[in-house]
């Protein structure tokens, strides 16, 4: 408009035909238009912005050209932004559609974002993270990712490693820290007096640890981690200097770490490797071979991770050869080197790069299903682009006007979608602490702010240059009353293509939401092998210095059995080392079994459980062949093992097993003496390891797991248990209280959001493709109005009609799936290693996808068709 009204002033336009522009304006503005008026609008709003202000609007607008294109320029813009408004105030409806489907698509990419930028793009929190690395020694013969370091061997590798200028190590412990108003078991990072310079980590209050912290003799000290000092201590300046006793020694506080994400675990205290009573102990710090130990290494300023991996093996085949014992050349001992970003992420970066692939898809329906809406408003506004075209406004000025609206939409949608990821931020933090510790780092920050900004002009600037704008050709046509309802096929055919583009996109998402789905139901019909009904768990990690020995551990374990079976809702209680289902990498030990042929190759292995008596009947595991553990099964009696079924079945084939005898330590025999059914002890993705169960007797847990069956309520349970604990030592911590059926859902966590986001982009992906295919076949029947009266005035029966517009309509979705095949393809490609139980191109879950997306795309074409098929002959006929 601003153009027109300085053709008007300029031209005298307005003096030969000003009655008919005032007309038009009229009909656009309302009644009582006034160009003057209008002008002294605009103008009081700028004058003083743009400096040296003439009298009026008017005036401004002569101004020479001599003057500068500037100020006319910013007039422009601001004078197209509040016809903009004021137009897409007009149409609500419209206007509020659009939103909504903006905020939801932008929303959604601007949440995913923000994990993706906060997990896989930035750098790591740490001064020298880009430094860093993770230190690996697989063992290929006993297909072991990583067995760790030993303590002689992270000495080797800090003092002969040319690449690397420290390295430093890392284990965790669970310890009793006394001192507060409870006792709390605490998880406890043992490093190296280094570790934090290393990390080139500093401390939010008092200090780091020094090297005369980690020396023999030395005071022992702890650091918290900001998490546990925020949740324990409500973020206490004072806790600096306090002290708390833990592994009956007096540890004081020095500082409190900054927040920053941990790996490879979360703790809430950190100690020197020298006050950890077990890394400080003879047996582990002078046995080469007594490994578990996470290694950490600094890059040389300089030196490269391909130039660190090639020494590490340098220095690892030195170290083989210098003592061939501790490294079997059967078991393929090899040393390598990761990126420490790599490590942190490396479990997430699948589920969130689908993801990320998902919400871009459902950007792309978002930005089709926005255009579609965008044409048909268009179309209603033909005539007002004609009589601007014939008042001399350009095709490139039409779209500057149609881009400012549409870039308005776009901003205010992009807020909103803001508004919307803000809102599901928390909980998509929640699920990627699943997969790695770098969530806590994960925030709408001015990063994912500019993210969002710069999608929403994007698909504002996107939006205003889809349209087709009319031709001057069509204008004698766009001016004439009714012509605009047969003459623009084209534009139908560009609707009908974003139909089709928006049909093979859904499909795409829909592919992947079924794959995850039928995924989870795979898993969840999966059999863990034990009865999760009305039972309950619980963790007692015993005082490590008040029950050192068997003799002190095995009583108090007795005893709590005891207590509970007395209960009278306790049907039965039992003793363990871990609960199944505990998303634990299987390790294992080696073993032997009597009269069999030793082999150079790789060593047998199997995981090493206790269980007390009961314990198989309180899980509900079946015995398969022999016998249970019973209370005689201690010493000074002969000691026996059960095994799986998967151990058997490996391992003696179709023999008899009962009565075979293996050995762990290599001096002492054990008897099997029963087979039980296997046991999902890592995961119900996985296949059952192979199990040795040892009596609790002869060997007790200091870190135990009980496990209660009863006919109660949990709640009731749960204070039972720490009622029996505290009779027995009131110091003791008792954690990690859940039911099995809390264990089973913990487990199928991660899988359920997934298929639930997922399912959530495909289901509104499918509203708003059906929403499209609807209003595009609406439009087709508006513009065939006619013809189909002239149809049925002929005879024609509305079914077939009927019939004719649904097939219109299904064409679309038909040629919109066989595209969407490829998409589909795509994505099950990246889904490779999220699948469980089906193939990553399962069949049945394309065709379902069609069907539904066929399902839902002829219910969207059948209510249009309905309105088509009930056109009245005379009504249509008279309005030819």
């Amino acid at each position: 408009m601003l153009r027109l009204f300085l053709r008007a002033y300029s031209r005298g336009f307005r003096e030969r035909h000003g009655a008919d522009l005032l007309r038009l304006c009229e009909d656009v503005y309302g009644k009582g238009f006034s160009f003057r008026a209008a002008g002294d609008l605009i103008w009081n709003g700028l004058k003083e912005r743009l400096g040296g202000a003439p009298r009026d609007f008017g005036e401004w607008l002569e101004r020479p050209a001599r003057e500068g294109r500037g100020e006319r320029a910013l007039a422009t813009v601001l004078h197209d932004a509040r016809y903009g408004l004021r137009a897409l105030l007009a149409s609500r409806g419209f206007t509020a559609a659009i939103l909504l489907t903006l905020a939801l698509g932008i929303g959604a990419n601007t949440a995913i974002f923000s994990v993706i930028d906060a997990v896989l793009l930035r750098p790591l929190p740490y001064a020298h993270g880009d430094r860093l690395v993770h230190l690996l020694q697989p063992v290929r013969g006993g297909q072991i990712d990583n067995a760790g370091f030993s303590p002689p061997e992270v000495k080797d590798y800090r003092e002969q490693s040319q690449a690397l200028d420290a390295v430093v190590e890392y284990h965790q412990m669970q310890f009793t820290l006394l001192g507060g108003a409870e006792a709390q078991r605490v998880s406890t990072a043992v490093v190296s007096a280094n570790f934090f310079d290393a990390f080139g980590v500093r401390p939010l209050l008092g200090r780091t640890f020094l090297p005369q912290d980690d020396v023999q003799g030395a005071s022992p000290v702890l650091l918290l981690s900001y998490e546990y000092w925020q949740r324990a201590y409500r973020g206490d300046p004072g806790i600096v200097g306090k002290t708390f006793t833990m592994n009956d020694r007096v540890h004081e506080v020095v500082g409190v770490l900054a927040p920053m994400p941990q790996y490879p675990g979360v703790n809430d205290v950190f100690m020197p490797t020298v006050a950890c009573p077990f890394r400080n102990g003879p047996h582990w710090s002078q046995d080469r071979t007594a490994r578990g130990l996470t290694v950490f290494g600094r890059l040389r300023p300089g030196s490269t991770l391909a130039a660190a991996q090639k020494d590490l093996a340098q220095v690892a085949e030195r170290l083989h050869g210098a003592h061939p014992d501790a490294y079997p050349k059967g078991d393929g001992y090899t040393t390598t080197a990761a990126a420490l970003r790599d490590e942190l992420t490396r479990s997430a970066r699948p589920t969130l790069i689908v993801l990320l692939a998902t919400t871009l898809f459902l950007l792309v329906i978002v930005c089709a299903n926005v255009a579609n809406l965008t044409m048909a408003r268009l179309i209603r506004r033909e005539r007002e682009m004609a009589v601007r075209t014939a008042l001399g406004a350009t095709r490139l000025r039409l779209l500057q006007l149609l881009l400012t609206e549409n870039l308005i939409l776009a901003l205010v949608g992009g807020a909103l979608g803001v508004v919307v990821a803000a809102w599901g931020l928390e909980a998509l933090a929640a699920f990627a602490a699943r997969f790695t510790t770098r969530a806590s780092e994960i925030r709408l920050d001015l990063r994912v702010l500019l993210f969002a900004f710069g999608l929403s002009l994007f698909t504002g600037a996107l939006l205003g240059c889809l349209p087709a704008l009319p031709a001057r050709a069509n204008l004698a046509a766009d001016l004439k009353e009714g012509a605009g309802a047969t003459a623009h096929r084209s534009r139908l055919r560009a609707r009908s293509a974003l139909i089709v583009a928006q049909v093979a996109v859904s499909f795409s998402l829909l592919i992947g939401a079924g794959l995850m789905l039928r995924s989870l139901l795979n898993l969840q019909s999966v059999d863990a092998g034990f009865d999760v009904e009305d039972a309950l768990t619980a963790r007692v990690d015993l005082n490590w210095t008040r029950y050192r020995t068997n003799e002190q551990i095995l009583p108090f374990g007795e005893k709590l059995l005891d207590r509970l079976r007395a209960e009278p809702f306790v049907l039965s209680a039992a003793l363990t080392g871990s609960v199944p289902l505990n998303d634990t990498s299987p390790n294992g030990v080696e073993f032997r079994i009597e009269g069999a042929p030793v082999s150079d190759g790789p060593r047998l292995r199997a995981n090493l459980e206790t269980a007390s008596p009961d314990y198989f009947q309180t899980m509900g595991i079946p015995l398969l062949a022999g016998r249970a553990f019973t209370s005689m099964d201690r010493a000074p009696g002969p000691q026996v093992a059960i095994v799986n079924q998967s151990f058997a079945r490996h391992f003696f084939g179709a023999g008899d097993v009962v009565g075979r005898r293996v050995t762990v330590d290599g001096e002492h025999w054990v008897q099997i003496v029963g087979v039980v059914a296997d046991v999902k002890q890592h995961g119900l993705e996985r296949e059952p390891g192979d199990e040795i169960y040892a009596p609790y007797a002869f060997a007790p847990f200091r870190d135990v797991r009980l496990i209660v069956r009863s006919r109660g309520r949990a709640q009731d349970l749960e204070r039972a248990i720490r009622a029996a604990v505290k009779e027995i030592d009131p110091q003791q911590p008792v954690t990690e209280v859940r039911t099995l059926e809390q264990v089973r859902a913990d487990n199928l966590a991660s899988p359920r959001l997934t298929a639930l986001l997922l399912g959530a982009f495909a289901l509104l992906a499918i509203l708003i493709t059906a929403a499209g295919i609807a209003g595009v076949i609406a439009y087709s029947v508006s513009q065939r109005t006619q013809e189909i009266g002239i149809r049925l005035a002929l005879g024609a029966d509305p079914a077939d009609v009927l019939a004719m517009v649904v097939r219109q309509g299904m064409a679309l979705v038909g040629l919109g799936l066989a595209l969407g095949v490829l998409g589909g393809l795509a994505i099950s490609r990246v889904m490779q290693g999220l699948v469980f139980g089906i193939a990553a191109r399962d069949p049945v879950t394309f065709v379902a996808g069609a069907a539904v997306l066929a399902a839902v795309g002829a219910v969207a074409c059948l209510l249009p068709a309905r309105k088509a098929a009930e056109v009245d002959p005379m009504i249509a006929l008279r309005s030819a």
